[in-house]
């Protein structure tokens, strides 16, 4: 394994309507943990939800963010992992701190999986499935299966220092137009990948576990894109939102409080302000009164 590898790549099956993604997260995995004291299973859980946004980010075009989030009743309430269509990435763990399960099942209990794209512009659109597949690939994997869309497979690992994940997609008729000839096609592709073990996803060199699984077939492997841990947290977003509350209510805070502090719980930054940062919105304040 390469000593830093922060990186998806794309490959298709030149005879069959397959397209897969493989993907790897190094230091963007660990920048995030360093930041949360999470439990060994959360921060493994948290790897895999990183992997499969970056996964699922690349199988659709969009300019926005696609957002994986599980809500269970288990030791685990909420994992949350982004990626954005620049492929910066990020994830949170809300009530980890005294989860002790390793397993998908324990930490998330019963609940539901939304898996949310969230564009710049165009209507967000939101799926749900529910989280009793007994892993993070197999609840997406259903997702897929119950909207009919295309047919979809993963393979995710996460070690607490590595994420990774494999993809495989059925693609429209284009190569194949048998349906007999596509559905062996897909079955073969899928068998050879199951063949696949956990420590090969973590760490093998893509282009050695793309041969170790498909040497038989005609794959393409192209360039890679780097992936890279980004907060989209601002002080201009934090300023917007406190202006939303509206400036009796925001005034009454600041008489309150000299200073108002937000803090994001993905990054840790820490922002503060004061009356002055909000003069041009809401005037001359310092006698109480509004212009």
């Amino acid at each position: 394994m390469s000593a830093e590898r922060n990186l998806t790549r794309k490959f298709i099956f030149e005879e069959a309507d397959i397209r897969g993604e493989i993907v790897h997260l190094d230091s963007s995995y660990r920048d995030i943990l360093a930041i949360h004291a999470y439990p060994a299973g959360v921060a493994r859980q948290l790897g895999e939800f990183l992997a499969a946004a970056v996964l699922l980010s690349t199988t659709i075009k969009f300019e926005g963010r696609l957002i994986l989030q599980a809500q269970g009743g288990g030791e685990l309430p909420l994992l949350m992992a982004e990626c954005s269509n620049k492929l910066e990435v990020r994830a949170i763990a809300r009530g980890a701190e005294s989860a002790t399960a390793t397993e998908f099942g324990a930490l998330f209990g019963a609940g539901h999986l939304a898996i949310t794209i969230e564009p710049h512009e165009g209507q967000r659109y939101q799926g749900i499935v529910s989280l009793d597949s007994g892993s993070l690939a197999g609840c997406i994997e259903r997702y897929f299966e119950n909207s009919e869309q295309l047919a979809t497979r993963l393979w995710l690992a996460s070690d607490g220092k590595v994420a990774a994940g494999l993809l495989l997609q059925q693609l429209p008729e284009q190569v194949t137009r048998d349906g007999e000839q596509r559905a062996a096609q897909w079955e073969h592709a899928c068998t050879l990948a199951e063949t696949v073990e956990r420590e090969e996803v973590l760490n093998l060199e893509q282009e050695t576990l793309l041969y170790r699984l498909f040497h038989e077939d005609k794959v393409s492997l192209f360039a890679g894109e780097s992936v890279r841990f980004a907060c989209s947290c601002s002080r201009e977003r934090c300023h917007n939102a406190l202006l939303s509350i509206g400036p009796t209510e925001l005034l009454k805070l600041l008489d309150e409080e000299p200073e108002v502090t937000m803090d994001c719980e993905f990054c840790n930054t820490q922002y503060r302000f004061q009356r002055s940062d909000f003069t041009a919105q809401l005037g001359d304040t310092s006698s109480g009164a509004l212009h």
